[in-house]
């Protein structure tokens, strides 16, 4: 079809242009809406900077099935540091632990048969 055609057919449904045009990254956007078959769900660890040498590891990405409060307490008692679970808008719920435990709470959710090691990403400086 020509665009004279296209534009003809356009004003006469009284729509856009552009809805009638195939849209040149539709196969991206579903890609990244998880529409994909070999999606993978990913658990975040981050380290966040506070106060001289203080910091705070974050971990988000678990399966909304787990219980969060149990992890956490493993978590815990297992690096004798403090933490909490917060409840976040966009991220949902996200375990806080005090200090820089990326490489401990990446072992440790890998031994507990939680997350498979492929599925772990490790953020930080």
């Amino acid at each position: 079809m020509s665009s004279f055609t296209h534009m003809a057919l356009a004003t006469r449904l009284q729509r856009p242009l552009s809805s009638l045009l195939p849209y040149p990254f539709a196969d991206a956007n579903a890609e990244d809406a998880g529409a994909g078959a070999g999606t993978k769900e990913y658990v975040h660890i981050r380290v966040q900077q506070r106060n001289g040498r203080k910091s705070l590891t974050t971990v988000q990405g678990l399966k909304k099935e787990y219980s969060y409060t149990k992890i956490l307490k493993d978590l815990k008692k297992e690096f004798c540091c403090n933490g909490t679970v917060v409840q976040d808008s966009e991220l949902g719920q996200v375990i806080q632990l005090q200090g820089d435990q990326r490489k401990n709470v990446s072992t440790f959710l890998v031994q507990a048969g939680l997350v498979k090691k492929d599925n772990i990403k490790i953020h930080g400086f």
